[in-house]
């Protein structure tokens, strides 16, 4: 990991089981902060609960742990503070969530960019999500909304947010 980063908001990106919620522990670790890990996903089946249960394991006791699959922008605006580091595990689960729950992106995006200009000068939130736009086009409608909703709030967040990072293998690159 790179030294150069200070507690601040982040964007981390990568593909499936890339390292990049591990990277994300990591920086919120050397954050120094009370760790608070926002959790987006449901437990809805026996495998994803193995999954939320190794994850668990691994972060530990010490990291607080806030289950919301929708409000985000809520829950951010609850818990940031110059004191805490949020880790958001993960954006294309919460994106997934609101499609199934027929929600408006972009006024769910809205939403979220709006809550991070609001939140503490100083707060630390870590948002980790999956590149998912360098693959083939999807054949279903579904599919192809998806990867194109996950590349707009990649960009904007992207954008606004000072740290951006890609995982590739464990290997972090650091993009801005």
């Amino acid at each position: 990991m790179r030294n150069d980063w200070q507690p601040g908001s982040a964007l981390v990106l990568g593909g499936a089981r890339s390292g990049k919620s591990s990277f994300a522990e990591g920086l919120a670790q050397k954050s120094g902060r009370r760790k608070i890990y926002l959790a987006t996903s449901e437990v809805l089946d026996a495998e994803m609960r193995e999954r939320v249960d190794y994850h668990r394991a691994r972060r530990g006791a010490e990291w607080k742990l806030v289950e919301e699959p929708l409000d985000l922008a809520s829950i951010l605006t609850e818990h940031a503070s110059e004191e805490t580091c949020i880790l958001v595990d993960c954006l294309t689960l919460w994106l997934t969530n609101l499609m199934m729950a027929e929600r408006e992106i972009e006024v769910e995006v809205e939403a979220l960019s709006a809550a991070l200009t609001e939140l503490p000068a100083k707060a630390s939130i870590i948002f980790v999500s999956n590149e998912v736009g360098q693959g083939i086009v999807p054949m279903e409608k579904m599919a192809r909304d998806f990867r194109d909703h996950a590349g707009r709030l990649h960009q904007r967040l992207a954008a606004e947010l000072p740290h951006v990072w890609f995982i590739t293998a464990g290997l972090p690159q650091k993009l801005k």
